[in-house]
């Protein structure tokens, strides 16, 4: 499998694939503060040197890199990709004793650019408080924190990476609240009820709005109430610019709640909004995970059928499959595709989406992977051409569903997909590729690491996602 040959035509492809409009482009650089040329030259807040505007700071924050040009953040980040691999070489050096190495023993084909470099972003989660004038019902992002006592809530207009829908509704949703008569909630402990309002969109333009509330001592009868207004309002009065095709509601006491905990009330509209990818439609719940860059994803997928090529036929073990788009978009070059998620409305999404894409060969199972995936391997011992691909969250992988890939001896590939490579995926890759350690019950053959490739699914931040394929 001559990847390096081959994929000269997936990064084509990739480029090809989407054109952001100009006048798109445009309307977003001018909602800033200055022109283009003039921000690049200005310093960065962390350095100190120069004063710079709250939406600037805002802006450091959130896209760190959106001074600089799309090829300057590509370098960037194939650079510092590089050196997180580096880093990784060295790891298991020391485990090896052997010296460390200033070059990769490894090739790392150049980054695949995101076909879409700005409002690209089909998620968006707005925050609610204090504004810039102090009014507590600002729906925007943070700067300073908590600690010391100097967080400000900034309206998100001139970020790069959203989209102008979502910047619409997060707009409307502070005009609606500014008219209720209820508080927001800042913190749970000082009452207050309305708090963040999360923006899903899809390339057809479809959008649903999540409203977060906290009932505090309200009667049901009263909140029934407030969400009829919120309805109201965005169906029938000034947030009927925003188009929205679904309303969802979640009240809860906790800072995070999932579905199961407290499930999302359908206000108006369809329960769903779908997206396609690679010739597939998708369904997008209320709580399931997405890819936030559509044509990111695309490149991504594309990416990842190109390098499990030696496996064609075989059985693709998708391990953390959310919605299980990756695991169907290769489901036709594949004898068998074998997804496990812990969230339950992924995976009721996942087996729908098989169905609606008239795919058979696709089983979706439900729970923890350190649960599932050790007892799923041994009914597998005569799984021939198997690859397991693995797209963990931040905290990386479960010790027990590294031991069980390690330790199944006909599993000779796996593909892991990281965002944030030099965190708990370090730890990860250490242990299947460390060496053997009878304590730990790490008895199989080690993975050694063959290629890597850096997709930037994240313009103007310093992150990407990272493609590493292991082998033995």
């Amino acid at each position: 499998m001559n990847l390096q040959k081959r994929f000269p035509a997936v990064l084509k492809c990739a480029v090809d694939l989407l054109k952001v409009p100009v006048s798109y482009a445009k309307l977003h650089r001018r909602l800033m503060c200055a022109s283009t040329n003039e921000r690049r030259h200005k310093k960065s807040l962390f350095s100190g040197k120069e004063a710079v505007s709250l939406e600037e700071r805002l802006a450091d924050t959130v896209t760190p890199l959106w001074r600089l040009d799309y090829e300057e953040q590509l370098h960037w980040k194939q650079k510092q990709q590089q050196k997180i691999l580096l880093q990784m070489t060295n790891l298991l050096n020391q485990d090896s004793s052997l010296t460390n190495k200033k070059e990769l023993p490894f090739p790392v084909l150049p980054i695949v650019p995101s076909p879409v470099r700005d409002g690209y972003r089909n998620k968006s989660t707005f925050s609610v408080n204090r504004g810039i004038d102090g009014n507590p019902k600002t729906v925007g992002f943070y700067i300073g924190t908590g600690k010391a006592r100097n967080i400000v809530c900034i309206h998100g207009d001139h970020l790069l990476n959203m989209p102008v829908k979502h910047k619409l509704v997060g707009r409307c949703y502070e005009d609606f609240m500014r008219a209720s008569p209820l508080q927001p909630c800042i913190l749970f402990h000082d009452g207050g009820h309305w708090r963040e309002i999360t923006v899903k969109t899809n390339s057809a333009g479809n959008t649903m709005a999540i409203v977060y509330f906290h009932p505090q001592s309200l009667s049901p009868n009263e909140i029934n109430d407030h969400k009829a207004s919120l309805v109201e309002y965005f169906i029938k009065g000034p947030g009927t610019v925003c188009q929205l095709d679904s309303l969802y509601f979640q009240e809860s006491t906790m800072t995070r709640c999932s579905n199961e905990d407290s499930p999302f009330q359908l206000l108006y509209g369809e329960p769903h909004i779908y997206e396609d990818i690679l010739g597939f439609k998708f369904r997008i719940s209320a709580s399931s995970f997405f890819q936030v860059n559509r044509g990111a994803a695309e490149v991504l997928y594309m990416t990842v059928a190109e390098l499990n090529k030696a496996s064609e036929h075989g059985t693709l073990l998708d391990v953390c499959c959310g919605t299980g788009s990756i695991g169907i978009t290769l489901s036709p070059k594949l004898k068998k595709v074998i997804g496990i998620e812990l969230i339950e409305q992924a995976v009721e999404d996942a087996k729908y989406n098989a169905a609606l894409n008239g795919i058979q060969n696709c089983e979706f199972l439900l729970g923890k992977a350190e649960v599932v995936l050790p007892k799923l391997i041994p009914t597998m011992q005569s799984e021939e051409l198997l690859t397991a691909m693995v797209n963990p969250s931040r905290a990386g992988l479960h010790y027990r569903v590294i031991r069980a890939l390690r330790n199944h001896p006909n599993l000779q590939r796996v593909i892991y997909i990281s965002c944030k490579p030099e965190g708990e995926a370090m730890r990860n890759f250490r242990d299947l590729c460390g060496k053997t350690d009878l304590k730990r019950k790490l008895i199989g053959a080690a993975f050694t690491p063959k290629l890597a490739v850096p997709v930037d699914m994240f313009p103007h931040t310093p992150h990407c996602e990272l493609v590493l394929v292991l082998e033995r």
